[in-house]
């Protein structure tokens, strides 16, 4: 029986992985999974919408996607999934049980999909920041209740940072973690920028947000386009 469980996966133009991120939803139990489709130019939302997903035409801004997403859900239980990434068998169960439990939000622990001893590293450092935040990010299935999600504000309408703010956010209203169960997700652009590169971006683009900078120039950052 499917599980009070939506799953909301926001996508741009991934139609080589969207198939195996809607196949892990409802295999992890989802009741419904939606893609949030931001204006593919390939075959994405036509291969989410056979294999069962059903597909809302969004603008390119994922926090946007998110959020529109919530609104369509029909479940009390969310879990936010990027095209890239796929559920382990269980999660939904862990999701719902934990959100139950007391949980207001959390996460996963991450590995990567290829095979590379770099992002075997890059994996393991993540696990251990969240382990000791407790504030995973988007890439690890963030999830949260419904009513929990709108009551705190949702995402922000911002271009970039929106799982990361969510997740400090959250973590200031009550109890968060990171479930022990891994999610499997892309490490292509730690491939293509390099693991140390793109990992020191990353802390260059959450310091300078934390210190107030500008998120459409942080946005502009993180694409590598001109400011």
């Amino acid at each position: 029986m499917p599980l009070p469980l939506s799953v909301i996966i926001p996508a741009l133009d991934e139609e080589e992985r969207i198939a195996a991120a809607v196949d892990s939803a409802f295999a992890a139990g989802a009741a419904e999974v939606i893609v949030c489709d931001g204006g593919s130019r390939d075959s994405t939302a036509t291969i989410a919408a056979a294999r069962g997903a059903r597909v809302l035409h969004c603008g390119p801004i994922r926090s946007l996607q998110l959020n529109r997403g919530t609104e369509e859900a029909r479940s009390d239980c969310l879990a936010f999934l990027h095209a890239d990434t796929t559920l382990p068998p269980g999660a939904g169960q862990a999701i719902c049980s934990a959100l139950q439990g007391g949980l207001i939000f959390g996460g996963f622990r991450v590995r990567f999909a290829e095979p590379s001893l770099r992002l075997r590293v890059a994996a393991a450092m993540i696990n251990l920041r969240t382990f000791f935040t407790r504030s995973p990010w988007g890439d690890q299935a963030q999830f949260i209740r419904r009513d929990t999600f709108f009551a705190a504000g949702a995402f922000l309408p911002i271009p970039l940072l929106e799982d990361y703010e969510l997740a400090a956010r959250m973590k200031r209203r009550g109890l968060t973690r990171v479930l022990p169960l891994l999610v499997t997700t892309s490490g292509r652009r730690f491939l293509e920028r390099g693991v140390l590169r793109t990992a020191a971006l990353n802390w260059r683009i959450i310091v300078a947000y934390r210190m107030g900078a500008d998120v459409e120039g942080l946005a502009r950052l993180y694409r590598g386009q001109p400011g």
